[in-house]
């Protein structure tokens, strides 16, 4: 059986971690086929959302497999387990255009945690923890060290770096680490509701509002001005953009097709 499923249904596609007996850690061939099933998310103009989870309801993601990194398998260095694929789709880089929905269920740890902040929308089951405990073990919390200080107040990302030590799900709600924490047997619906309600609207609108919004993160305001100039521009010129005040003044639902 495939270590990451992908389950396309209508706009939305679910891509779940499938390696419940391991926390759905990573190893090699696991991080190796989300980057790829990421990319072919990407690719498919069918699909407007993805939603990412573990498989069972203990772990979302515990991060990477270090039995196997103590076996010796992690000769290639972090960007061999951790999976180049996977950094350049959700790491620095923002390579998926389309918005990522992050569906938490448990443990979420090191990469896992990693993971769930290269996604932009992350909603929590009541027993969802987070952490990075990877100073515990003398190795690095690369990616994450980066994001998570832009994510959540300076001192509480310190605290959690260099602690290791994990908090729970009600805590990160209070941090803003995620954005809604339900009960577990509502993580997925609600998640899937989210989706579908991103899906309803204009998808070069979502496509670009996220590139804006990662933007900001990381541009001086004065270039990210003139992205957007240079992007509302181009977008205003689409039948999309055409449509979406066609609609609202004929009161009726937009068909947008991406163009």
């Amino acid at each position: 059986m495939s270590t990451v499923l992908y389950e396309p249904k209508g706009a939305v596609v679910r891509i779940t971690l499938n390696r419940p007996q391991a926390m759905n850690a990573f190893d090699l061939p696991t991080a190796r086929e989300l980057g790829r099933r990421l990319e072919e998310f990407d690719r498919d103009d069918a699909l407007r959302v993805a939603i990412v989870t573990g498989a069972g309801d203990k772990a979302f993601c515990a991060g990477a497999d270090l039995k196997q990194m103590h076996g010796g398998s992690h000769a290639g260095g972090i960007g061999e387990l951790w999976g180049s694929e996977i950094q350049y789709r959700l790491g620095q880089r923002l390579q998926v255009a389309k918005p990522v929905i992050a569906a938490i269920n448990g443990y979420c740890l090191a990469g896992g945690l990693e993971l769930a902040l290269g996604c932009d929308i992350r909603i929590a089951s009541e027993t969802a923890s987070f952490g990075c405990p990877e100073v515990r073990w003398a190795i690095l919390h690369g990616f994450g060290a980066m994001r998570l200080p832009t994510t959540v107040p300076m001192s509480v990302a310190m605290e959690m770096l260099l602690t290791g030590e994990r908090i729970d799900a009600a805590r990160a709600r209070e941090i803003g680490l995620v954005s809604r924490v339900v009960p577990p047997a509502q993580l997925l619906s609600t998640a899937e509701q989210i989706a579908e309600k991103i899906g309803q609207n204009g998808p070069l609108a979502i496509k670009i509002t996220k590139e804006l919004a990662w933007r900001s993160l990381h541009q001086h305001p004065d270039d990210a001005l003139r992205f957007y100039g240079a992007v509302t521009a181009l977008i205003h010129q689409t039948e999309d953009a055409k449509e979406g005040p066609r609609a609202f003044a004929e009161k009726r639902t937009p068909r947008f097709k991406g163009k």
